[in-house]
């Protein structure tokens, strides 16, 4: 069993917490790199959603 299966099996059944996790680690990333690279960040925690079933944008204001 790799890393990410193990990863998958505890995120299964959470997805307002993956959701919240996921928009932590990209806000985090986005306050380092002083919104340098926003676009990529928000690419990547869709991608993230996608893959480990976060809910997505339900409490995120609009980015700017």
């Amino acid at each position: 069993m790799s890393v990410m299966d193990k990863i998958k099996g505890m995120l299964k059944g959470h997805p307002d917490q993956t959701s919240k996790g996921i928009d932590k680690a990209g806000d985090m990333v986005d306050d380092r790199t002083q919104g340098k690279y926003s676009k990529h960040v928000d690419t990547a925690q869709d991608k993230l959603r996608d893959q480990f079933g976060g809910s997505g944008q339900d409490d995120r204001p609009p980015r700017s």
